[in-house]
């Protein structure tokens, strides 16, 4: 096998506010996998929260190249690459991520099946996804919403964590009325603190609100918990819930789990977190980075074992240089074809890795 990538930027259509920075572009590497004439794709982002900057993914790329070359055949590679395993011990869980995507795209090219088929679901999954409304001015927010729910997007994800709350509230409030009938999730990326949480989440609540992610800071999951215990809503862990281990240990105390193939490690360990949480009370949610298609399109796969989609990092951009998992009218789906379904727009300069 012959493992390559190329390094490509993506901006946003318009920048992202949350309550901890603003985002206007990102770069991707574009991991490809080839074999017997066939090529398999993943891809890795760099992420500053994540402490995954581009030279990193470079960095692991090239010391993996020579452990992955040597193996025979991408089903060999996909045992191989296991967390625990010879090859992707070591990995970063985005660098993890992206590699295994190329060997299960190659696989399923490789057997002529979508991936959703190589992980037990032979029917096509299809999922209303998310769409997030970034911390903008109440009416910027309740424009933005109705264009959206105009465009078919039936959950909205407002973010949250405005020095003033009472900013927060006007946000919500707006998007209520902009899309009166979307449901609508809730994001302060960690802004509240435990009190300010228990007393803002009522007042969210009372505006429709359905369901709110990581409403303090990261770090305390006993606090979470006890959030959760009082919330009128359920309450999703995201920068608690970062490993299996995070994840387990807060089955039964929080009401879903936020899972990110960047953030966890990709689709293998995104299932062992599914199967750890069965049962608990605890609900899977797929979120997702800022990313092209190819990069959202392993967890697409994944979407009929999750209560919460936000699979919408490929539509914050202003060119997504790949297609084949949808979107746009507010479901992701994966195209009919073996593999991850997803095609780059232009020619990609493979080989071109050094």
């Amino acid at each position: 096998m012959r493992l390559t990538w190329h390094t490509a930027s993506l901006e946003l259509a318009e920048p992202l506010r949350i309550s901890r920075s603003v985002m206007a572009r990102r770069d991707a590497v574009w991991v490809s996998l080839e074999h017997g004439g066939l090529r398999g794709w993943g891809e890795a982002v760099s992420s500053v929260y994540l402490g995954l900057p581009t030279e990193t993914i470079l960095r692991h790329l090239s010391a993996l190249r020579p452990a992955v070359e040597r193996l025979p055949d991408p089903e060999t590679a996909w045992a191989e690459l296991a967390p625990a395993g010879p090859v992707g011990a070591d990995l970063p869980a985005g660098v993890l991520a992206a590699v295994e995507s190329a060997v299960l795209d190659l696989t399923g090219k490789r057997a002529g099946e979508p991936v959703h088929q190589l992980l037990g679901s032979p029917l096509p999954p299809s999922a209303a996804t998310a769409r997030t409304i970034g911390i903008v001015a109440p009416v910027a927010a309740a424009a933005q919403a109705s264009r959206l729910a105009a465009a078919g997007f039936g959950v909205l994800k407002v973010k949250a964590g405005s020095p003033d709350p009472a900013e927060d509230l006007a946000r919500v409030e707006a998007v209520r009325a902009g899309a009166p009938a979307a449901d609508l999730l809730l994001d302060p990326n960690g802004a509240w603190t435990e009190d300010q949480a228990h007393a803002l989440l009522p007042r969210f609540a009372a505006l429709g609100v359905t369901a709110v992610e990581q409403p303090i800071a990261a770090g305390r999951p006993d606090a979470l918990a006890r959030v959760a215990t009082t919330s009128p809503i359920p309450v999703i862990a995201d920068e608690d819930a970062v490993s299996y281990e995070d994840a387990a240990a807060l089955a039964g105390r929080v009401h879903g789990v936020n899972v990110k193939l960047a953030k966890c490690g990709g689709v293998r360990a995104a299932l062992r977190i599914h199967a750890a949480l069965d049962g608990s009370g605890t609900d899977l949610m797929l979120g997702c980075l800022a990313a092209s298609s190819l990069g959202i399109a392993p967890a697409v796969h994944l979407v009929d074992r999750a209560r919460w989609v936000d699979l919408d990092g490929h539509l914050l951009l202003a060119d997504d240089p790949w297609s084949g998992i949808g979107g746009s009218d507010g479901t992701v789906r994966p195209a009919p074809r073996g593999g991850l379904g997803v095609l780059p727009r232009a020619a990609i300069p493979v080989g071109a890795a050094g």
